[in-house]
């Protein structure tokens, strides 16, 4: 019999973000806004980021290269950037993944927490926590300086496997079941993640995730791009 307790324990709905939720990668996307506005903080020798993106095939060893583009800046300052970024980015007419967004708002309608797990970093992804009513954030974590500039390096890339082991690690300190919990995402680096609950959801056309959801029986929804619509949220 399900108790009270049991009742009351909420759900959690984990979802990807970049060409999951929104339809961009935020990263590349912010890597623009940030050198247009920047000229004269980017390091020397780096080269073009969507190259080196469509080029490399380790994900994690990528991620750790990106950061290091921002060697010395403060976090307030990239945090302030961050903020115009998203606010600029959100009015995009084909900004965001339809299907994830309505997801979004309906796990939230049915009492669920929804959780943003992505390689990208806190500053971008916060504005985007806000706007969703996302309860929390699992993310690739900076390291800071003791006067608050960026070392460029990073914790841990929450890339593949650490994205599944953030999210086993949430749900056993919300006390959830992993059968009752959900998961978004779009790309075979997701893959971990889909597999750690018991309700995933493929978004798009991965070849490697839409025959791993006609294996397993997967909802598989489409990628389709339009604006940000929160009415039902």
């Amino acid at each position: 019999m399900t108790t009270v307790a049991e009742r009351a324990r909420p759900a959690l709905a984990f979802f990807d973000v970049d060409e999951t939720v929104i339809a961009h990668k935020s990263m590349v996307e912010f890597w623009e806004y940030w050198l247009a506005r920047n000229p004269s903080r980017v390091p020397e020798q780096v080269g073009d980021l969507r190259a080196e993106a469509a080029a490399s095939r380790n994900r994690a060893a990528l991620n750790r290269r990106y950061y290091r583009r921002y060697a010395g800046v403060p976090l307030a300052d990239l945090e302030a950037a961050g903020r115009r970024w998203y606010e600029t980015y959100r009015r995009g007419d084909a900004a965001f993944v339809r299907a994830a967004v309505d997801a979004v708002a309906g796990h939230r309608a049915a009492g669920h927490e929804v959780i943003l797990v992505s390689g990208s970093m806190m500053p971008l992804l916060e504005p985007l926590a806000q706007e969703l009513g996302a309860a929390g954030v699992l993310c690739t974590e900076l390291v800071v300086r003791s006067d608050g500039a960026l070392t460029g390096e990073v914790h841990r890339p929450m890339i593949g496997e650490s994205k599944a082991e953030a999210a086993v690690r949430t749900m056993r300190e919300r006390g959830v079941d992993p059968s009752d919990c959900f998961a978004y995402g779009d790309h075979e680096s997701d893959l971990a993640l889909l597999r750690a609950v018991g309700n995933p959801v493929v978004v798009g056309s991965s070849r490697v995730l839409n025959e791993e959801a006609e294996r397993s029986g997967w909802m598989v929804v489409p990628a389709g791009r339009g604006p940000l619509r929160l009415e039902s949220a």
